[in-house]
């Protein structure tokens, strides 16, 4: 028996679907994610019946459906529950479209009929009189259902419009894929939008549809996307009902009675059995965003593939006022889908993009499914603010390039930047030391970029930076020494007019418009890079949906390493690792052309280079012929190869071979853009013309010459100290030309003419000391918490002032310390003298002012042996320097003559690189060079054929001094002269069997 609920007042909410003619949900208007729903069913109205899945519908039942779908979904909506009828779970009410009751529109046009009395008392709508009038007068004017055809009113299956109403659906492939041919249906509308209206949302991601116009009924599963799983339901036990809003409630759940539920409701709010699946989390809240979007609307789908089991993938778009939006991205978007490869790899890839994108923002804001999503460990870092503007001076690969900074001058050592290309992977080049060889393309693509870059106007924008091992293995440890900091950017040529064949009109690079043509979207459209696949929340590239795009190009026109082609192979003969007689073999090759084209690879000093010759497929050794640069620890050094660099370094050049050396070096002239290399170091003022080797056979040695001239005549760099006409002459302290003169103090004798200096007036010397005036020296170390070892760096009493000073441990115990009166050996590195103090004189020093170099150099008298402290009257020579340096009032000059490294960088006691010097007393007005001689307390080294000119003046200068502690007999020549003609190098005084 029915019953008539008692009045329950209007109630307002928005229309979410319209199963049928006479029937709608309507959801509550709150704001809640998911707001509680009725379905109501007009009253005293009865609309055609529709077939589910497949089958066939009653007269009318799908134009009825579609014009109260029409008329209603979406939309807000007054109602009130009129009746409940408790057997069959059902609610019937009045609805109102604004001020129109829906009811009688509905019956109005046709599409329903009134229900016939007999229904229980207050079965009926509060309408019913009006229902009645408009439904007669439908039925004269042949409305809707009551269409007239022959034979009048059709009610049957007839012919006439009752008959063209019918859909006979086609057997549903839900639950039977075998109704569905969903290869075929692929591949006849593949990538083409079919019409379609969605009856069924199953979860977030998954939609059951009509297909227009054969209304087939289908699956869709939403392509690149997975939402949250609704679960599994069960038998129904008990139900509790969801509430319902009232407009009156201001947003409160009503207090009046409840109306049943339909049974998809009972379902929804049911306790179940212990077999049922609860939904995920957000799952509801998937399925009711879904449904509001897309349940019973108009949408298109764009098939795009099929799984293994037949189902069927494809893209959703839903209209939104004039535009249509991606329902695959509004899901993910707010949090409520996962983007899923396996079907994304289906789609097109700027749709990939864009889901993959969006996913990696709602990650980063932990929205709805990703709450507590907690990112991987990554081992890199955003790079802010670090934009500049430069010139490319080097290719060191495909995807990595220096750059030298315009903001930093010139000759600084931060004045050239690495920057590795954002995002991408070139093959690698692989390392020849440890006999590597460079991967397919590798070469190709390092060409590629050279060829385009180098000495170009770029912009670069820095992006992050990562730590990796020397090997690009494994993230290492923090503080491990393997561990290095690499730099990642955009690069952007300014000036496209070289690459203009390289971006294609079709498809230019997307950052092209503003910065210049992106250098990374280059090398990938040309098949010479991939694409990196970062993992979530780590830094990748600026312009990442460009570089993609690139490579799917490239892909599509299978360039390069995408390719089926093997990379071409280069055979390359490295003569900087033959041997000499090797490079020897080849020097009628080199010299059989007049001028052979060649490529700087690198810049091993100021006038030495490594050259690659395309023609004869060799890499040489190659030096300017008659002119030389300062020595890699003398001044200028860097600047001379930073200069040579830029102008250079990896560039097209022409060389002209003379000869060959006897180290397998190639010796010659090279030109870059029709000028003379070495002319442009010589007018700088970083190298010298040795205009004594000949210059016959040197082309543009008069432009050498006048280039050397005119860096004199303006006192640049290595001539700042020149003074033309000045010379080393008898032993006088006028300062030779061209050398480097020193101010210095002597502060340590070591014997043998060696002695350690420190340069007077260096701002080094002054720091050092304040810092270590500013510390504060504390108690004795506890034994065990300060372990020095040989090599460190700590400070040190003296024990002849007790001043504490910087020292290297020379010795030290074996062991950990056991006592304040173990002994250590140091080496002050500020003087150069050496002593044997107590663990208890030792103190820790601070990384700060330990890692700063030793203020002591060591220093060798030029042009003379001194007998060692062993030998005869090497006691006697030490105490003669002694006197002559050690005194604080004397201005010594200490003239550079050449630098012996031999001794290795470390610095310690007689060790380190040696300064060779001629050390002049300037008040005296001599050299203590030519004392020592003229004392008998050294001889002069013997003549070689190599000397140069410069040498043998200098000899010469000093001959006179030796000759006359020879006539006397002094010292060392009491005996009479005692160099034998053989000697070359050995130290002069008593050997045994030497007197004589």
């Amino acid at each position: 028996m029915a019953s008539a609920a008692p009045a329950t007042g209007w109630l307002r909410g928005r229309v979410k679907s319209v199963p049928s003619g006479d029937c709608m949900v309507i959801m509550g208007s709150t704001k809640a994610d998911i707001p509680p729903e009725k379905t109501i069913t007009l009253s005293s109205l009865i609309s055609p019946r529709m077939a589910r899945r497949g089958g066939v519908d009653e007269p009318f039942a799908w134009e009825s459906r579609e014009y109260l779908r029409k008329l209603c979904i979406g939309k807000e909506v007054t109602f009130r529950v009129d009746y409940t009828v408790p057997s069959i779970g059902r609610e019937f009410g009045s609805v109102f479209l604004g001020d129109k009751n829906v009811a009688l529109l509905v019956v109005s046009e046709g599409w329903a009929k009134v229900r016939e009395q007999g229904q229980q008392k207050g079965e009926v709508s509060p309408f019913l009189l009006e229902l009645q009038r408009l439904e007669e007068q439908a039925k004269q004017q042949g409305l809707g259902r009551w269409s007239k055809a022959k034979g009048g009113i059709q009610r049957h299956r007839v012919p006439g419009a009752s008959e063209a109403s019918i859909r006979d659906l086609p057997p549903s492939a839900i639950g039977d894929p075998s109704n569905l041919d969903a290869m075929g249906l692929l591949a006849a509308n593949k990538g083409r939008p079919m019409e379609g209206i969605v009856e069924q949302v199953r979860d977030g991601s998954t939609i059951r549809v009509y297909l227009l116009p054969e209304f087939q009924f289908v699956q869709v599963f939403v392509a690149g996307i997975q939402a949250p799983s609704m679960g599994r339901r069960a038998v129904v036990e008990t139900v509790a009902e969801p509430e319902i809003i009232s407009e009156e409630s201001n947003g409160e759940p009503s207090a009046e009675p409840r109306a049943a539920l339909t049974s998809a409701q009972r379902l929804a709010a049911s306790t179940v059995s212990s077999t049922e699946v609860s939904p995920d989390p957000f799952g509801r809240e998937a399925k009711h965003f879904t449904e509001i979007r897309v349940l019973n609307r108009d949408v298109r789908i764009v098939l795009e593939g099929v799984d293994k089991f037949s189902n069927l993938i494809g893209s959703v778009y839903y209209p939104d006022g004039d535009s249509a939006k991606d329902l695959a991205l509004e899901l993910v978007e707010n949090g409520l889908a996962k983007y899923v490869e396996w079907s994304a790899n289906m789609m097109e890839e700027d749709a990939k993009r864009r889901l993959k994108s969006a996913e990696l923002q709602v990650k980063k804001d932990r929205l709805r499914v990703w709450t507590n999503y907690v990112p991987p460990p990554t081992n890199s870092k955003a790079i802010h603010d670090q934009n500049f503007s430069g010139k490319v001076v080097e290719v060191v690969s495909g995807d990595c390039v220096i750059v030298a900074d315009d903001s930093v001058p010139f000759g600084s050592p931060l004045a050239e930047r690495r920057v590795n290309l954002s995002s991408i992977r070139c093959p690698r080049m692989g390392n020849p030391r440890r006999d590597e060889k460079p991967a397919p393309y590798a070469r190709e693509a390092k060409e590629f970029l050279r060829t385009r870059l180098i000495g170009r106007q770029v912009n670069v924008s820095m992006e992050y930076s990562r730590k990796v091992g020397v090997a690009d293995g494994p993230v290492p440890a923090a503080g491990s020494a393997d561990a290095r900091v690499m730099d990642f950017g955009s690069v952007f040529l300014v000036s496209p007019s070289k690459v203009e064949g390289d971006v294609t009109a079709s498809a230019p690079p997307a950052s092209s418009q503003s910065a210049g043509v992106n250098v990374a979207e280059l090398v990938v459209a040309r098949g010479f890079g991939t694409v990196i696949r970062h993992r979530d929340f780590e830094e990748r590239s600026n312009y990442y949906d460009a570089l993609l795009a690139a490579e799917s190009r490239a892909i599509t026109g299978k360039k390069g390493i995408h390719s089926a082609k093997d990379s071409p192979v280069m055979h390359i003969t490295d003569l900087l690792t033959a041997s000499a007689k090797k490079a020897k073999d080849f020097l009628p090759f080199l010299q059989r052309s007049r001028r052979l084209p060649a490529i700087v690879e690198y810049v091993l000093s100021g006038h030495r280079f490594k050259l690659l010759i395309p023609k004869e497929t060799c890499s040489i050794a190659f030096s300017f012929s008659g002119v030389r640069c300062p020595g890699r620890d003398e001044p200028y050094s860097e600047e001379a190869i930073a200069l040579m660099r830029r102008k250079i370094m990896q560039r097209d050049v022409e060389i002209e071979v003379e000869t060959v050396d006897r180290t397998g070096t190639f010796l010659g002239s090279l030109w870059e853009s029709k000028t003379n290399t070495a002319v442009t170091l010589l007018e700088a003022g970083l190298a010298k013309f040795q205009s004594a080797f000949g210059t016959d056979r040197i082309p543009d040695a008069h432009l050498l010459a006048q280039a050397e001239q005119s860096a004199k005549r303006q006192k640049l760099k290595i001539w700042e100290n020149y003074v033309e006409g000045q010379e080393v002459a008898n032993g006088s302290a006028v300062e030779s030309k061209q050398k480097e003169v020193l101010k210095v103090v002597v502060t340590e004798i070591l014997g043998g003419g060696k002695f350690y200096v420190q340069t007077v007036g260096d701002q080094k010397v002054a720091s050092i000391q304040q810092q270590l005036a500013s510390l504060n020296i504390l108690e004795a170390p506890v034994i065990g918490a300060f372990n020095p070892k040989k090599g460190d760096i700590v400070l040190a009493q003296f024990s002849a002032d007790n001043s504490w000073n910087r020292a290297m441990i020379v010795n030290a115990p074996r062991g950990a310390v056991e006592s304040p009166k173990e002994e250590f050996e140091v080496f002050y590195i500020e003087y150069g003298n050496q002593d044997v103090v107590p663990y208890s004189w030792l103190r820790p020093l601070d990384p700060s002012v330990s890692s700063e170099p030793g203020l002591a150099q060591l220093c060798s008298l030029a042009y003379i042996k001194v007998p060692s402290l062993e030998e005869d009257f090497g006691q006697e020579a030490a105490e003669y320097l002694s006197e002559c340096t050690l005194n604080s009032s004397k201005e010594l000059r200490a003239m550079v003559e050449e630098r012996d490294t031999s001794g290795g960088k470390v610095r310690g006691q007689g060790t380190g690189t040696v300064l060779i010097v001629t050390l002049v007393d300037v008040e005296a007005g001599s050299s203590i060079n030519a004392s020592m001689l003229q004392e008998g307390l050294a001889s002069l080294e013997r003549r070689k054929r190599w000397d140069t000119k410069e040498r043998q003046s200098a000899l010469d200068n000093l001959e006179e001094f030796q000759a006359k502690a020879k006539a006397d007999r002094l010292k060392i020549w009491q005996y009479g002269d005692i160099q034998s003609d053989e000697e070359d190098s050995a130290p002069t005084g008593r050997k045994p069997g030497g007197r004589r």
